[in-house]
């Protein structure tokens, strides 16, 4: 935080896309804190530290955090505040503090409501810094597993009768391009699966859908390749689809014409790619 002039950084308990369970290398409140309920905040200022989480935890945060310097704030307890009133009060005293956070891992949501909040007080923010990756060694890797197919008869509707539905909606709706960040969703509308995270069978992508074409940016090594080395998707149904590099949404959506209109969820989609 001193090498990079921040003065206040917030770590969430999130991945690139709003997951409520997240896997081992987006455990970085875990890591720093000590604290691994499934709920908490952390917030590290100069010369303070506070996790922020809920009654189901108080007695197991009281336990792990015990001797690690940092408080217990019980979320909802009198006199306790809220993270966002006490980032308020951090700007009220020290109006043009740095406040930092890694904006992958912030949904757009939340990110606007802290710019909202902050900017009055002439706050600087500093959102494109991983500074817990700069600091784990030994952080897990992030790597895909195989994505796989579900047949017809779990799944009820093809890929192409579900996008035909949500094609419709986008009309309905008057837009141009939908961004699918939610992986559960990504996951229903191909009908595929895989295991990312633990528990929960779905796969790190992007889907970019318009009238006349759909996109699904996934990370190398989801899927097999064919003799050319080009990725293929398990099924001759889902032809149709360009599959693209995961890492490349941000460009792709930087990229869309100026005159047309984006869909997004931003419960789901991360700040520093809503603001592509």
């Amino acid at each position: 935080m001193k090498e990079t002039g921040i003065d206040a950084y917030l770590i969430p308990t999130d991945d690139f896309h709003g997951s409520e369970y997240v896997g081992d290398y987006f455990r970085c409140r875990a890591y720093v804190s000590g604290f691994t309920g499934s709920a908490g905040t952390l917030v590290v200022a100069k010369d303070w530290a506070g996790l922020w989480t809920d009654g189901r935890y108080f007695l197991q945060g009281a336990q792990q955090l015990s001797g690690s310097g940092i408080d217990l704030c019980k979320m909802g307890e009198p006199g306790v505040p809220t993270v966002e009133k006490f980032l308020e009060d951090l700007g009220k005293k020290h109006q043009g503090f740095t406040f930092g956070y890694y904006g992958r891992v912030l949904n757009a949501d939340r990110g606007n409501e802290l710019k909202d909040l902050l900017s009055k007080y002439d706050v600087q923010f500093k959102l494109d810094k991983d500074l817990v990756g700069e600091v784990w060694t030994d952080r897990p890797e992030l790597k895909p597993t195989e994505i796989y197919e579900l047949p017809l008869s779990t799944v009820g509707k093809t890929c192409e009768e579900k996008l035909a539905d949500v094609r419709k909606a986008m009309a309905d709706k008057g837009t141009d391009y939908l961004l699918i960040t939610d992986l559960m969703e990504s996951a229903w509308l191909f009908n595929l699966r895989a295991d990312d995270i633990a528990y929960t069978p779905v796969f790190f992508g992007y889907t970019l859908v318009s009238q006349d074409e759909v996109k699904l940016f996934v990370m190398d090594g989801a899927l097999k390749k064919d003799a050319s080395g080009k990725p293929v998707l398990p099924s001759d149904q889902l032809n149709f689809v360009k599959v693209e590099d995961y890492y490349d949404i941000d460009k792709a959506v930087a990229a869309l014409p100026a005159d047309k209109t984006l869909w997004v969820d931003e419960g789901t989609c991360n700040y520093l790619l809503s603001l592509q």
